[in-house]
C-alpha cells in the first residue's frame, strides 16, 4: 500500500521513463550500437520487418477475467480504451508495439501512467530504450530501471512499481536480453551485396552504353582530318542520344570506317536464385516464420505446410507467456487503483480457426468416447 500512499501526495503523475531536455553531451545506453543495427536490417530488408509485423499480429488479442463482476466491466473497458501513448488506443496496440520492441532489440520498457488524481491509469506508456538503462540490482534476481533525467546522468525510476520490463532470452548472469535478429547481420551484409550487385548488373544491362570507334583510311583526307570527323561522329551521335531520350527517333549518320558495339553485352548476368535462397533461408529459420506467409513461394506439401503451422503455433505461444506477466501487472495496478482487491487472469484468443476446428474435433471424439463407456458400463451391469 506504499505505492498508492505516495501517489496520493504527487499532482500529477508524470511519465518516469522519458528522456529529459537532451544535452550536448547526451549519453548513450551501453547496446546502442548494436540496436542500430537491428533498425538497419529491418529497414534494409523487407522480410524481416514483414516478419517481424506479422508475429506482432499473429500473437492475437485477449481478455482480462476477474471474479468481481463490477471490476471485469471495468477491466474490459480499459482494454478497449486505454491509451497508448500519444496516438493509439487498447491494449492490442500495446502488446503490438511492446512485443515489437522485445523481439527487435531483446527488451521492452514500458511504464503505467497514473491518472493525476491516483484513483486510475491515464495510459500506458513504452520507453526508447534509448531513454532508459537497465541495471542489476542488489540481487540477482532483481533488475533496475534507470532513466536520465538530464540527458547525462542515469537516476532509479522514483516508482518502479509502475515499470514494466521484459527480457528475451537473456544469458545467464546478464540483465539484457537477445535481439531476435540476434545472428543476422552477416547473412544480410551478403544479401545486401548480391542486392546491390543485382542492381548495378541491372543498371549496366538495362541501361545500355555504347562505343563509338572511328577507324581513318588510307587517304590522305581521312589522315589529316582525322580529329575533326571523330569531333562531328561524337557530336552527331551525342545528339542521336539526347533525341532518343525524349522520345524522338533519329537516324545516326556517320562516313568513313565507324565500328558501334554496346559495352558489355557479351556478359551475361550471373545467376543469383541459389545464394539468395541460401539467404532467405537462414533468416527464415531465425525468425521461425513459415516462408509461405512472407510471400516466398518456395515448393512445399500440404503436410510441411501444417508442420510449419504448428511450428509457429508454439513460438507464438511462447511469446505469450512473456506477455502474460506485463499484462497482469497492469491490470493488477489499475485494480488496485480503482480500489479493488481481486485477482485477474489473462484468457488468450485461439490463434486461428484451424485450432478451433481442432479444438472441436478433439471435444467430439471425447463425448464419443464418454458414450461408448457409458454404453459399456450399462451393458455390464445389465
Amino acid at each position: 500500500m506504499r505505492l498508492w500512499k505516495r501517489m496520493k501526495k504527487t499532482a500529477a503523475a508524470a511519465v518516469q521513463t522519458a528522456r529529459g531536455r537532451p544535452a550536448a553531451d547526451t549519453v548513450q545506453p551501453p547496446h546502442w550500437r548494436e540496436w542500430a543495427v537491428y533498425d538497419g536490417l529491418r529497414q534494409s530488408i523487407p522480410v524481416i520487418d514483414a516478419a517481424i509485423g506479422k508475429i506482432g499480429r499473429l500473437v492475437g488479442g485477449c481478455a482480462p477475467i476477474c471474479t468481481d463482476q463490477r471490476a471485469q466491466a471495468e477491466l474490459e473497458a480499459f482494454f478497449r480504451d486505454v491509451c497508448v501513448g500519444a496516438a493509439a488506443r487498447g491494449m492490442d496496440a500495446f502488446i503490438r508495439s511492446y512485443l515489437d520492441s522485445l523481439l527487435t532489440y531483446g527488451n521492452a520498457v514500458g511504464e503505467i501512467a497514473a491518472a493525476a488524481d491516483g484513483r486510475s491509469v491515464a495510459g500506458l506508456y513504452i520507453a526508447p530504450l534509448s531513454d532508459v538503462c537497465i541495471r542489476q540490482g542488489a540481487s540477482p534476481l532483481e533488475a533496475k530501471i534507470y532513466v536520465y533525467r538530464d540527458g547525462i546522468t542515469p537516476a532509479p525510476a522514483p516508482y518502479p512499481e509502475l515499470i514494466l520490463f521484459s527480457a528475451l532470452d537473456p544469458p545467464p548472469g546478464q540483465v539484457y536480453g537477445c535481439s531476435l535478429l540476434r545472428g543476422l547481420p552477416f547473412v544480410c551484409d551478403i544479401l545486401m551485396k548480391i542486392y546491390a550487385s543485382i542492381g548495378q548488373n541491372f543498371e549496366r544491362m538495362g541501361n545500355l552504353r555504347y562505343a563509338v570507334t572511328y577507324r581513318p583510311g588510307p587517304d590522305a583526307p581521312d589522315q589529316t582530318g582525322a580529329k575533326e570527323i571523330a569531333d562531328s561522329i561524337a557530336r552527331e551521335w551525342a545528339d542521336a542520344m539526347d533525341a532518343a531520350r525524349h522520345g524522338i527517333i533519329r537516324d545516326f549518320v556517320a562516313v568513313g570506317d565507324v565500328d558501334i558495339k554496346v559495352i558489355g553485352a557479351d556478359s551475361q548476368m550471373v545467376s543469383t536464385e541459389v545464394p539468395v535462397r541460401q539467404m532467405l533461408e537462414q533468416i527464415v529459420a531465425k525468425l521461425g516464420v513459415p516462408p509461405f506467409l512472407l510471400g516466398l513461394n518456395w515448393s512445399t506439401t500440404e503436410r510441411m505446410s501444417a508442420q510449419q503451422a504448428d511450428i509457429l503455433t508454439s513460438e507464438l505461444e511462447s511469446y505469450r507467456r512473456l506477455l502474460t506477466p506485463v499484462l497482469v501487472k497492469i491490470c493488477t495496478v489499475f485494480l488496485r487503483l480503482r480500489g479493488y482487491a481481486c485477482g485477474v487472469d489473462i484468457i488468450w484468443e485461439n490463434i486461428n480457426l484451424q485450432d478451433e476446428l481442432e479444438l472441436a474435433n478433439a471435444r467430439l471424439t471425447n463425448l464419443r468416447a464418454d458414450q461408448l463407456q457409458a454404453q459399456l458400463n450399462n451393458g455390464q451391469e445389465g
